[in-house]
């Protein structure tokens, strides 16, 4: 089974990991959602306190949390700088191994979410885009970088393209369960598709569009993208923290602000609510040059009395 690799754990947390791995496996979510989950579980296990217990008299520790600690460790992660989202992901994997591996829904189930602060995203302008494209070293990463901007794509879907979802003929790209599990096609654009063409002809893929190195029966990791990214646009001179998902934040404002429609950029996006895409409305400069206040058309020969 193609689990996390995990060492150097007592053995009664490496069997609960793989357990629970196991039941992901089954329930069809993600390798890097189970990635994510597993990783969660054990630091809280080991950061816990548990890995010092003695084992039962049938040879056994006990894993089922009690509510408080769980609520312990959330404000540890609070207080140590984590974030909001990453306190709540790791709440979403204690729940699902309590509900789903240990059938104790109980200890998690009185435990609150913590609330999510509501911030603008952060995106890059058109020239700082032109710079960071520019800076990319090789054809790969070229191509994963034009893929990312000009499809909205999360890394995530990104990474698991596969050579038969692009569909040159009809200038579309598959994007297989994607966030939601859900399909969708997106924009091909011909510039990315001759990116493409080039980076194939050196490269020449065969399953994955991005293989892991010179692993070809694997898929490149998101985390490996998310460091070129990084990297790229270090060298691109660009001082913010540039991540592939500000790519996805300015393909959406950048369409915005062009005057696409914002019900076309929550599909392409896969957002499930239209809430989730007015967002890029608070950020996108809707080219205000053009944007007159009602009263200017009152008095347009500017005589107000």
């Amino acid at each position: 089974m193609n689990r996390p690799t995990l060492s150097g754990l007592p053995p009664w947390l490496q069997d609960l990991l793989d357990r629970m791995d196991g039941e992901m496996v089954l329930r069809g979510l993600t390798r890097e959602t189970r990635r994510v989950y597993v990783a969660h579980v054990r630091r809280f296990y080991l950061g816990s306190g548990w890995e010092e217990l003695e084992p039962g008299p049938d040879g056994g520790i006990d894993p089922v949390a009690g509510n408080d600690q769980v609520r312990q460790w959330l404000l540890h992660l609070m207080r140590t700088g984590r974030s909001h989202s990453y306190s709540n992901q790791a709440l979403s994997a204690l729940r699902f191994l309590h509900l789903r591996v240990l059938n104790a829904p109980a200890p998690v189930a009185r435990v609150p979410r913590a609330k999510r602060k509501r911030t603008l995203p952060k995106v890059l302008s058109e020239e700082e885009i032109k710079r960071f494209l520019a800076s990319l070293n090789t054809p790969k990463h070229r191509a994963i970088a034009f893929v990312l901007y000009s499809t909205g794509l999360r890394v995530s879907e990104a990474a698991r393209l596969k050579v038969t979802d692009i569909d040159s003929d009809r200038g579309q790209i598959h994007v297989r369960q994607g966030k939601g599990r859900k399909d969708r096609y997106v924009m091909l654009s011909p510039v990315v598709l001759g990116v493409l063409r080039e980076y194939a002809r050196i490269e020449r893929p065969y399953d994955w569009v991005f293989p892991a190195g010179h692993r070809r029966d694997r898929h490149i990791t998101p985390r490996a993208i998310q460091r070129e990214v990084s990297q790229a646009a270090k060298r691109a001179g660009i001082e913010k923290r540039v991540t592939p998902h500000m790519l996805r934040h300015s393909f959406a404002t950048h369409l915005l602000e062009a005057g696409t429609d914002l019900r076309y950029i929550q599909e392409l996006l896969g957002h499930t609510k239209i809430s989730t895409t007015v967002i890029y409305t608070h950020v996108a400069r809707r080219e205000a040059r053009k944007i007159t206040s009602p009263i200017d058309r009152l008095f347009e020969d500017g005589d107000t009395e």
